[in-house]
């Protein structure tokens, strides 16, 4: 009931919010800059926010119809809980007459968690420019009903259209990625400039060694360090045609760039171990994203504990039988399931090539008893998905001083996971 509720409020609600964002906005006017897809843009943002530095100011951790009319308005939200609201209701309209920035650039990580946020995002920022990284499932049980109304014929169709109004309301340039048809569909659909990045034509070459990474594209080296999967390079190329763009200088060595929290953070861990932290993003595109850059980490012992793909309705069979395969293609030493969507749809895929070296559970505090017990020493250890996997790197770290690097840090976070007992 509650949940229908919500459903039902979330956009009357946000339009609240956005009515005195579009006031600030119109009083500020900055050129705008949007990043978004299904997975990829947060980690564009800091490439992005690498080159431009303190001349731009960026979205960081608002990416919605609420986050992005807060972020505008300079409202923060502090421990994520109901009690907030009230305030943040009363203080809305004075914000909307507080002063503007001083950045003449403002770019803006955006998202479509449901049917219509990309059209509420889309016109309120209109944007100048708009760099689509991606396009797959995620939120998919949002998108379902519109293809039970034969609006669409696949949930992936519905999900790009959505992110297709951002392409719609941009006025001069959209840089996307070709390699998605996805994408390349809903390029009819906006007047601006269209910038193509696709991985035959760009990237030469893409290497990691000793948890750095390598990028040869369009005859110029990258390297990070850092482990990033190989489609990071349509980001990277991206960035510079942006610079291009908005004619400022491209620093080639990324000097500046850090990677956001739960997204391929390498960590020490206890009893020598490698901790690898990609414990944010869970859909399928990037579970493979991962485990193909896991393949070329060299490791004496590889693990790996993969945790639910969420919210994904009708398709949740599907992708994670699909992942179990995946998985399955790979070649880890132990295999740590977590969640009922991944042990119902695929355990009994992995049990067939791994045996006994896949164990599965329900909740996160049996992960890091089973780790805890069974670590040996020097194991490297991927985290991917859902559940709180982010509690279990917590305990698993050498340096306690690291845990602030880790995501989910508000107090909202911290009480599910002790009730979880992490």
């Amino acid at each position: 009931m509650l949940r229908s509720l919500k459903k039902v409020l979330y956009f009357p609600f946000a339009w609240y919010f956005r009515l005195f964002a579009q006031i600030k906005l119109a009083r500020w006017k900055p050129r705008i800059i949007v990043l978004t897809g299904s997975s990829g843009k947060t980690t564009l943002l800091h490439l992005v926010e690498a080159q431009i530095g303190a001349r731009a100011r960026y979205s960081h951790h608002a990416n919605s119809a609420y986050g992005i009319p807060f972020d505008i308005l300079g409202i923060k939200r502090i421990t994520l809980e109901p009690s907030e609201w009230l305030g943040i209701i009363f203080k809305t309209p004075l914000r909307a007459f507080t002063k503007i920035p001083s950045q003449k650039i403002y770019i803006v990580e955006a998202d479509c968690d449901r049917p219509g946020e990309g059209s509420f995002l889309a016109s309120l920022l209109k944007p100048e420019v708009t760099i689509w990284v991606s396009a797959s499932r995620t939120h998919s049980m949002n998108f379902d009903p519109l293809v039970e109304k034969k609006a669409f014929a696949k949930v992936e169709e519905a999900i790009a259209y959505e992110y297709g109004f951002f392409l719609e309301h941009t006025s001069k340039l959209s840089i996307i990625d070709s390699d998605s048809q996805l994408i390349k569909r809903q390029t009819e659909r906006t007047t601006s400039e269209i910038l193509e990045i696709n991985k035959k034509k760009n990237l030469d070459k893409y290497e990691v060694k000793d948890n750095n990474t390598f990028f040869s594209i369009d005859g110029k080296r990258y390297e990070f360090k850092f482990l990033l999967p190989e489609a990071v390079y349509f980001s990277v190329t991206a960035t510079k045609k942006l610079m291009e763009f908005l004619e400022l200088k491209f620093d080639s060595t990324f000097e500046n760039f850090t990677v956001p929290p739960g997204r391929n953070s390498v960590f020490k861990g206890i009893k020598n171990t490698t901790l690898i932290d990609s414990s944010y993003n869970t859909g399928f595109a990037a579970y493979e994203q991962i485990l193909e850059l896991l393949r070329s980490v060299e490791a004496n012992k590889k693990w790996a504990v993969i945790g639910d793909i969420l919210e994904q309705g009708k398709e949740e069979k599907e992708e994670h039988e699909k992942l179990a395969h995946l998985i399955a293609e790979s070649d880890f030493d132990r295999i740590i399931l977590l969640g009922p969507r991944i042990q119902k749809y695929g355990l009994a895929i992995l049990e067939k090539k791994y045996g006994d070296r896949v164990v599965s559970f329900l909740s996160p505090k049996e992960v890091l008893d089973f780790l805890n017990s069974n670590i040996q020493g020097g194991e490297t250890i991927l985290f991917k998905g859902a559940r709180f996997l982010e509690g279990v790197i917590e305990h698993l770290l050498l340096n306690k001083e690291d845990i602030s690097k880790l995501s989910r840090r508000e107090k909202i976070w911290e009480k599910r996971r002790e009730k979880w007992g992490l």
